[in-house]
């Protein structure tokens, strides 16, 4: 498989939203300390430091979702 294939079979529901996520990918790295690689293959990243980045965007979400749930029904 080459340089930027996927083989995720996640579909994302609004795909609108695929350029923030990215972003949310590079400064949650950043914040992190990790370096994403300039070509975007990311096969030679260790599976600990992919998880880290991976575990924070999901905190980071679902924290965007409570917030934006409760001042929904405030």
């Amino acid at each position: 498989m080459g340089a930027g294939q996927s083989r995720s079979s996640n579909v994302l529901v609004v795909p609108q939203a695929n350029a923030a996520l990215d972003q949310l990918k590079y400064e949650v790295a950043n914040e992190l300390g990790i370096a994403i690689p300039q070509d975007g293959y990311m096969g030679n990243m260790a599976t600990r430091d992919a998880g880290a980045i991976g575990g924070n965007i999901t905190r980071r979400l679902v924290q965007i979702a409570e917030q934006s749930l409760a001042g929904q029904f405030k």
